[in-house]
């Protein structure tokens, strides 16, 4: 079955937004995986985070993106849900949707929203029950 593989995010400020997303998503076990050298990305900053060794998300220091994308990424738990959300806010994000279940999804849908530094909304979601 067909699945996502990888997402990337064009942004204003790598280094900037390497450490958010670093600070926002080790609550949910997603480190940095590579970051791949200058002289092979055309010279802009690029890193690739995930888990297990496979980077699925990606940032790329090319430009702010217009419009603001949306990306969501899974949870085990509410509690990571709700640590992401901390960490996120620690990290110099925006409020965008307080940890909550989200009934009009589905009735186990629990997420939270932030918007980053370039206006980009990442959620955390957990959709299993309590």
């Amino acid at each position: 079955m067909p699945s996502l593989d990888h997402i990337s995010l064009s942004v204003s400020d790598f280094e900037a937004a390497k450490a958010f997303y670093l600070a926002a998503l080790k609550p949910l076990g997603i480190g940095l995986v590579m970051e791949p050298p200058r002289t092979a990305t055309g010279g802009i900053g690029a890193a690739g985070l995930g888990t297990g060794g496979k980077p699925f998300f990606w940032i790329a220091g090319a430009g702010k993106a217009t419009p603001a994308t949306h990306i969501a990424f899974t949870a085990d738990s509410r509690a990571e849900v709700d640590a992401f959300y901390a960490a996120a806010m620690a990290a110099g994000a925006r409020d965008n949707g307080k940890p909550g279940l989200r009934a009009h999804y589905h009735p186990d849908y629990y997420g939270a929203f932030v918007l980053d530094a370039d206006g980009n909304n990442v959620e955390a979601v957990c959709h299993k029950p309590q």
